[in-house]
């Protein structure tokens, strides 16, 4: 009998010992794949991890004072933390109204034949920008806008009312600028529901009303819940519209403002950093509220037959 050599015998095990090691990686999904992630994972983390926690060092880092002085003083001062409301009271409603328009004209699209065109028409402002967006309604809102002198002409006011530089020019930029992200992510949930639910509630005598709140509804509770989330976090980041169509040294000053203020107007980018945080908690804490309200929905499939 030949023997083999003693090095193709530790070369064997060394293969089979890197495969085990594989297999046991892969078990826990640790594969070749898993390399094509590393390049996001490197992203994320320069992008957004180091900034945040350098940021919040920085926040503990004030030019006066101990650790806790910037927070100490943000909430202490009325004209900064007043900022928080300003931001909720603009964010909130927006955002509502948001699911409010995109959930019934969702629920219309996904039953017409050229679905796509109308979905095109209707993310439109997205292609627009901010700023487009805010010069546009200046130059229509305005008191010598062609909306005020077509109310006047109709004789529906009787003469100019001023719809910018306050709280309803920023609303309706944040309105037209969040409604196709909120119209899209809607759209994405109601169109997953099988039609045959809805088919079935029909034949058992289910008004339209009825399988909209007791089928439609109950399904897609859920995915509205992420939409507000994110649609919420979008509104609640406002900065150029309160600065173009608002007022922002009084009923838009939100509280990006107050951060870009003190970082670039008083330079003391310690306190900006603190207010950012502070920003960033309150989405957070709105955000861990809602996903916590949606882990008592339905949660199983909506997709019944279909596919």
């Amino acid at each position: 009998m030949s023997s083999v050599p003693l090095d193709q015998v530790a070369a064997a095990a060394g293969i089979e010992e890197r495969v085990r090691f594989r297999t046991r990686l892969a078990a826990r999904g640790l594969d070749g794949t898993t390399l094509f992630v590393l390049p996001a994972l490197l992203a994320i983390v320069a992008l957004f991890v180091y900034p945040f926690l350098y940021g919040l060092a920085l926040s503990f880092r004030p030019k006066v004072g101990g650790a806790l002085a910037n927070y100490a003083h943000f909430f202490s001062d009325p004209f900064l933390y007043d900022t928080i409301w300003t931001t909720l009271r603009l964010a909130v409603p927006v955002t509502i109204l948001n699911l409010a328009l995109a959930v019934p004209i969702a629920m219309r699209v996904r039953l017409m034949r050229r679905q796509r065109l109308l979905t095109t028409i209707l993310v439109l402002p997205v292609t627009l920008g901010t700023v487009l967006i805010a010069e546009g309604l200046l130059n229509n809102l305005g008191p010598q806008g062609w909306v005020t002198r077509s109310l006047i002409w109709m004789g529906v006011l009787s003469g100019p009312v001023k719809l910018t530089n306050n709280y309803w020019g920023v609303f309706a930029s944040l309105l037209i600028t969040g409604f196709p992200f909120t119209f899209l992510l809607t759209l994405s949930y109601v169109t997953g529901i099988d039609p045959a639910l809805e088919q079935a509630g029909a034949v058992h005598g289910a008004s339209a009303r009825q399988r909209f709140s007791r089928i439609i509804l109950p399904l897609i509770l859920p995915g509205l819940a992420i939409t507000f989330c994110l649609s919420f976090v979008q509104a609640f980041a406002v900065f150029p519209s309160a600065v173009l169509l608002g007022a922002p040294a009084g009923p838009t000053r939100v509280i990006s403002i107050a951060a870009y203020q003190a970082a670039f107007e008083e330079y003391d980018y310690s306190l900006a950093s603190a207010i950012a945080m502070i920003m960033g908690a309150v989405q957070l804490a709105i955000v861990a509220a809602v996903l916590g309200l949606r882990g008592l929905l339905y949660k199983g499939p909506v997709g019944g037959t279909k596919g």
